[in-house]
């Protein structure tokens, strides 16, 4: 059952390559995913005592202006299926499978401070010319990372924190009074 919304994204990433509407379809899953991460939106479409026509209803009202009709078509089949749990699944899925496709990528930038625009396209600049690939990056802020930035892309972490850094010097010093003993 795993294999599910791998399934459903492996069929509608094949729709919109037929229909050459990857660009739409990309847009409209990441909002739908964006969306669905709340957890009100999910909890409706996934409370048992709502029927599925309700469930249809909501989808229709919430989204049938914004979303392509093949991408609501899904929903409302998924929803039919007694299978909600696989709605956001399969739409992350076909968002990953349309950026690799078109050989894009998002790397994650934690940052104790916002960065600015020209930092960020900078950083956006290094990050595509390294990896080949057209990168967006999303931007994370955490005050506990001191300073500096760490950045998850592609399976690479890169971290330059000074969080991390105290956190070496830290070990390096216990690992050199142990040695010394």
């Amino acid at each position: 059952m795993a294999d599910l919304g791998i399934r459903y994204a492996t069929a509608l990433f094949e729709i919109s390559k037929e229909s050459g509407l990857l660009n739409e379809y990309l847009e409209q899953s990441q909002f739908l995913c964006d969306t669905l991460k709340d957890e009100d939106a999910i909890r409706i479409l996934t409370h048992p005592r709502i029927t599925a026509d309700e469930k249809q209803t909501f989808l229709l009202k919430a989204f049938g202006e914004f979303v392509h009709q093949d991408l609501l078509g899904f929903m409302k089949l998924v929803i039919a299926k007694n299978r909600e749990a696989y709605l956001l699944p399969a739409l992350t899925k076909l968002v990953e499978m349309i950026k690799v496709h078109r050989n894009q990528t998002t790397a994650r930038v934690v940052s104790a401070v916002p960065l600015s625009d020209g930092q960020a396209a900078q950083l956006t600049a290094i990050l595509t010319r390294k990896l080949g690939k057209v990168v967006d990056i999303t931007v994370v802020i955490d005050p506990t990372v001191i300073a500096g930035i760490s950045i998850h892309v592609d399976g690479y972490f890169l971290d330059r924190t000074v969080r991390s850094m105290l956190k070496d010097m830290k070990d390096s010093i216990k690992h050199s009074k142990v040695e010394t003993v």
